[in-house]
C-alpha cells in the first residue's frame, strides 16, 4: 500500500494552490503569447526597432492593466457572492437554529458518518463555532481564509508583465536579421516551460499542458506574422 506523501495537497490548501497558480499562469501565458503576436506581427510588417519596441510596450501595459483589473473584477465578485451566503447561513443559524443543526447532521451523514456519529459531530461544531462548520461542511468556504481580490490582480500584472518580458527582449536586443527566430524559439520555450510547470503543481501529466501552449502560442505569431507581412506587401 502507498503511504501519503507531504507533497500532497489536501482541502483548502489545493484549492488556495491553484487559485493562485491559475492566476499566474494565464497572465503569463497570455503575456508571452500575446506580446510575442504583437511584436512579430510588427516585425513582419518593418525591422525598425523603435517600432517593435513601442508597439511591445504598449502591449506589456496595456495587457498587464487589463489581466489585473479583469482578475479584479473577477475575485471581487467571487467574493461578494462568499460574503453573501455567509451573511445568509448567520441569519438562518440565528432564526432557526434546530433546523440548522439537523442540516449539518444530514451533511455528515452524507459523507459516511453514522447517524449518532453525525448528530454529536455536529452539536460538537456547533458548540465551537456554529458559522465556521456550517461555512465549510455546507458552502465549502472558509470564513477565516476568504480570497483576496487585490492579491490576485498583483499576481495577474506581475505573471503577465514577466512574461511579456521575454517575447519583447528576444525581439529588440538581437541583430535585425535573427530577431523573429529568435523570438519564436524563446516563446516556444517558455510556452513549454509554464505548461510543464502548471501541469506539474496542478498534479497533472505534463504532456498535453505543454502541447496545448506550445501550439497555441505557434499559431498566434504565425497569423500575426503573417497578417504584418501582408500589409508590408501591401504598402500600409
Amino acid at each position: 500500500m502507498t503511504e501519503p506523501t507531504h507533497d500532497e495537497a489536501h482541502g483548502g490548501a489545493l484549492g488556495e494552490r491553484l487559485n493562485w497558480l491559475r492566476a499566474a499562469v494565464l497572465g503569463a501565458n497570455d503575456g508571452i503569447v500575446s506580446t510575442a503576436g504583437l511584436v512579430v506581427g510588427v516585425a513582419g510588417a518593418t525591422d525598425d526597432r523603435s517600432a517593435l519596441l513601442t508597439a511591445g510596450l504598449a502591449g506589456l501595459l496595456a495587457g498587464s492593466m487589463s489581466m489585473a483589473a479583469g482578475e479584479y473584477v473577477s475575485v471581487s465578485t467571487q467574493r461578494d457572492s462568499e460574503k453573501a451566503a455567509l451573511a445568509q447561513e448567520k441569519r438562518e443559524l440565528r432564526e432557526q437554529p434546530e433546523a440548522e443543526l439537523e442540516e449539518l447532521t444530514e451533511l455528515l451523514e452524507r459523507r459516511g458518518l453514522s447517524r449518532d456519529v453525525a448528530q454529536e459531530a455536529a452539536v460538537q461544531l456547533t458548540e465551537r463555532d456554529a458559522l465556521k462548520a456550517h461555512a465549510r461542511v455546507e458552502l465549502g468556504i472558509d470564513p477565516d481564509r476568504l480570497i483576496n481580490p487585490w492579491h490576485a490582480a498583483w499576481a495577474s500584472f506581475l505573471a503577465f508583465t514577466a512574461g511579456a518580458l521575454l517575447p519583447l527582449l528576444a525581439m529588440v536586443l538581437p541583430p535585425a536579421e535573427w530577431r523573429v527566430t529568435v523570438t519564436v524559439v524563446s516563446v516556444l520555450a517558455a510556452l513549454a516551460l509554464t505548461g510543464w510547470s502548471s501541469a506539474r503543481l496542478g498534479a497533472a501529466a505534463p504532456g498535453r499542458a505543454m502541447l496545448r501552449n506550445v501550439a497555441g502560442g505557434a499559431l498566434a505569431m504565425a497569423v500575426t506574422y503573417a497578417a504584418g507581412s501582408l500589409l508590408d506587401v501591401a504598402g500600409a
